[in-house]
This record gives structure tokens, sequence and C-alpha cells, in this order.
């Protein structure tokens, strides 16, 4: 299981102040698919650490302006979705419970295509997971790729035969209009 270390200050000298796991809970009605809320920073973050996460307790999984989160996700192959027992209205009650302020921008007639108003840094870290922008238009990714997502219409595809594991960083922007 993955960890979460946290540097802090004691007396003047670096240390750590928090060292836990990151639980993976998998999603029921999607089966393989997992999120993680690991971190996240207030608008204008400052050192030392004061002892919280400024994503805990927060209705929606998505930064205000100039807030960050730090999120991993595993995205099981699409087609876990194409099976007969997968339920739709269930998966889509989990999106809602699971990963708040996300799940409402998903777009019902294209599923999985959404915008939010924040620039995402993700890093292919396990598998193989294809981009798709509008248009159809899909890049592809290995791991080590990054990607610098800035508040455009996309989705995640997996058609492979295996999971996908990205690490999402957030940053909550402005959206200009025009």
């Amino acid at each position: 299981m993955a960890r979460l270390i946290v540097t802090s200050h004691k007396d003047g000298k670096s240390t750590v102040g928090l060292d836990q796991s990151i639980p993976a809970v998998p999603f029921k009605s999607v089966p393989g698919f997992e999120t993680a809320m690991v971190w996240g920073t207030a608008s204008a973050p400052s050192v030392p650490w004061d002892g919280r996460n400024a994503a805990d307790g927060r209705e929606s999984v998505l930064p205000d302006v100039g807030e960050t989160r730090l999120m991993r996700v595993t995205f099981p192959p699409d087609s876990s979705m194409m099976s007969a027992d997968f339920d739709p209205a269930a998966a889509g009650a989990e999106y809602m419970s699971r990963i708040p302020g996300l799940a409402q921008r998903f777009e019902p007639d294209s599923p999985g295509m959404h915008t939010t108003d924040s620039v995402d840094y993700g890093i292919l870290i396990e598998g193989e997971i294809s981009l798709e922008l509008d248009g159809g238009k899909t890049v592809a990714l290995k791991p080590g790729d990054v990607v610098v997502q800035n508040g455009t219409r996309h989705a995640w595809r997996n058609p492979g035969t295996k999971p996908a594991t990205l690490i999402f960083v957030l940053i909550g922007a402005r959206r200009k209009e025009g």
C-alpha cells in the first residue's frame, strides 16, 4: 500500500510530521476503479506545516482558485463498463458520493467527458491510458508521460486489459470568458 509522508519542523529541525498509508478503496459499482484524495493546500499555503490537510472535510474534490488537490486514480479497462451486470445508475450514484464536484461535471450524453476550472498535472505511473479531447482526438500515454490539462473538455479512456494509475495535481483556476 502506498504511503503519504508529510514533513514538518520540530525545534527548528526538519522531521516527519505524518506518515500514513493512502487507502485504496475500490468502487463497488465499477470494479477496478479507485480514487484517493491524498492532499490539498489552501489558496495561500504557508510553512511550517500547521498539521492540517486542506482537502479534508471539503464538499468537493475540486479545488477553489489557487488551492491544490493531489489525487491518485486507478482506471479499470473500459471493458469493465461493458459487462452485462454493469449498472450505470449505481455507478453514477457512487461517483456523486465519492468524487463530489467532479462527478457533477460529467456529461450525460458523452460518458466520461468533463471540464473543470483547473490546471491539472497528470502523471501516468502504471498501465496505459488515452486522453480523449474534442472531436474524438486521442493521445495515448505510457508510464512516465505527463499531461498538463488546461481546463479543456476531456475524458480518460482505458482501451487496454489492465488498470492504469495516474497521479493528478489539480490547481484551482479562474476561467476567462472568450
